[in-house]
């Protein structure tokens, strides 16, 4: 029986190692995953901040350049003496509409159909009146034109 226990002391001496090997691993895979995750957050940008610590000095930004204004102003320049020749000048596009600009042109077609009605009865009465042989037409005519 001694040789029994000695046996299966070994084998649990065994199996403890074993966890405590699995216990090392998992905790150096839990350091590894840490570690990724560090790398993975953002770093910090200081644009206008200098910070104190010397890790994050590295992660300052340089002061930023002013562009080069007089290339761009002279272009601007060369570009406005130039002469541009306008062939043609719509005036009607440089004048500001009137604000009842849109009311006129929809009911301009309306107002077509309505002066050729009116035309036309103005025709009419004309004639009747000259087989009645009321008036003269030259007075009729004014007479309708002042109204």
């Amino acid at each position: 029986m001694s040789e029994d226990k000695v046996g299966s002391l070994e084998e649990e001496a065994l199996r403890r190692k074993e966890r405590l090997q699995a216990l090392k691993r998992k905790n150096e895979e839990s350091k590894e995953n840490r570690n990724n995750m560090d790398e993975a957050l953002p770093k910090p940008k200081f644009r206008s901040y200098k910070p104190q610590d010397e890790n994050l000095k590295n992660n300052m930004l340089e002061d930023a350049k002013p562009g080069d204004v007089e290339s761009v102003v002279r272009e601007q320049l060369d570009a406005a003496s130039s002469k541009v020749v306008i062939e043609e000048l719509d005036i009607s596009n440089l004048a500001p509409r009137k604000p009842d600009w849109d009311l006129k042109r929809d009911i301009a077609k309306k107002l077509e159909i309505l002066e050729r009605r009116t035309q036309k009865a103005i025709a009419e009465e004309v004639r009747a009146r000259l087989k009645q042989g009321q008036q003269d037409l030259a007075v009729y005519v004014n007479e309708t034109n002042k109204e």
